[in-house]
């Protein structure tokens, strides 16, 4: 059976001030003919369909169009809801879009019920686990705390159990949105770091065939049966290096993999240029990235006057400037920014009390402004949806 591996559209996002819908319907119309010509089975969406909760109304038009276009070639789809979307807007009328053959799977609670598909060589089972938000959802996975290891653990041991129940044989594929551990995240993806850990190890998704992961935007390997896609655009700077595609999955009658990457059409290319403002602008190394968007850092110990106007003289799709004069390490100028780099929203609320007292927190304070985060961003996530 062959496999169409994609996630995070991000339907209705923006990449700095551009206007990407465009772009993103140039990508549904290379998925269509990916499938189309290269005789795809079953595609895989693994979430972040939508790039917020209440998406515009061009981004549902889209969506809408890439439905139908889908269920005109008669190939099947999974979908899962990302952290991103609203899995129950997204999930209206799932039961009559099953139908058309797309199968979007948003509630926690049907982990263990598959979409079953045929082959020549007997069924494939299609596991949806939408993002799982660990202190919404650790009531109905019954896990006594809330933890992304642990929903996902409790959710993978109904798929095992629904799949051992199943004739002898039966292929399996889970679709799941998180953050496996060895993934190299990037910076558009919203954290979502819980309890202090996001990271699930690989080994939660033993026991099946192939595990086709969305959340990360690079697209990556952990091992022959644990992949990510990711995006088919690129959403911010880090993504510059990144080469974006779809993984073409042939799962064979014993259950082994062989995949391939499809390349996404990427509207134009990024860089990352650094130095002074003279150098820049002089630098013949940095013609090649005349017709890119850009993110210039501009190392001048003084700011420049007007730079944006004259780097765009050169360099007309210059996106984003960025002030990070050289000074020693040890100037009181380092701005704030840079020394918070890296630094957990939980390392830093721990580094404030060492400041404002003289010690840090101990075990039982590190937990109680761990619950903090945990309580305010669950309810960040009941409040968007609920909007």
């Amino acid at each position: 059976m062959r496999l169409l591996h994609t996630s995070d559209w991000h339907l209705g996002r923006s990449f700095h001030r551009v206007n990407m819908l465009a772009a993103q319907a140039e990508f549904i119309g290379h998925l269509v003919t990916t499938v189309r010509e290269r005789a795809v089975d079953a595609v895989l969406v693994s979430g972040d369909v939508y790039d917020r909760a209440v998406p515009p109304l061009a981004a549902v038009e889209l969506f809408d169009d890439a439905l139908h276009r889908l269920a005109d070639l008669g190939v099947p789809t999974v979908m899962i809801s990302g952290n991103h979307d609203s899995a129950r807007r997204l999930g209206v009328g799932a039961g009559l879009i099953g139908r058309a053959g797309i199968h979007l799977r948003t509630e926690p609670s049907a982990a263990g019920t598959p979409v079953v598909l045929a082959d020549a060589h007997g069924d494939v089972a299609f596991y949806g686990l939408p993002y799982l938000e660990p202190s919404l959802v650790k009531d109905e996975f019954g896990v006594d705390k809330a933890g992304h290891e642990a929903v996902l653990a409790a959710a993978m041991d109904r798929v095992r159990a629904d799949l051992a129940a199943r004739t002898p044989g039966t292929r399996s594929v889970v679709l799941a949105h998180a953050f496996v551990t060895g993934g190299e995240p990037s910076d558009s993806e919203r954290d979502i770091t819980v309890g202090g850990v996001a990271a699930v190890p690989a080994g939660v998704f033993d026991g099946v065939d192939y595990v086709a992961l969305g959340h990360l935007h690079g697209c990556q390997t952990l091992t022959d049966r644990v992949r990510y896609s990711g995006s088919p655009l690129p959403y911010s700077f880090s993504e510059a290096a990144h080469r974006k595609s779809m993984w073409l999955v042939d799962l064979a009658a014993d259950g082994s993999v062989d995949a391939e990457r499809v390349d996404c059409p990427v509207p134009r290319a990024l860089a990352r240029i650094r130095g002074t403002l003279e150098d820049l602008l002089a630098d013949p190394e940095l013609a090649r990235h005349e017709e890119a968007w850009v993110e210039a850092t501009l190392t001048d110990p003084v700011r420049p006057a007007d730079p944006m106007a004259r780097l765009t003289e050169r360099f007309p799709h210059t996106l984003s400037l960025v002030f990070d004069p050289d000074r020693a390490g040890g100037d009181p100028e380092v701005s704030y920014a840079r020394r918070l780099a890296g630094r957990s929203d939980q390392q830093i609320a721990e580094d404030f009390v060492a400041h404002v007292r003289g010690a840090g927190p101990d075990a039982h304070e590190q937990d109680v402004l761990r619950d903090a985060f945990d309580a305010v961003r669950a309810d960040d996530t009941v409040r968007e949806v609920a909007r």
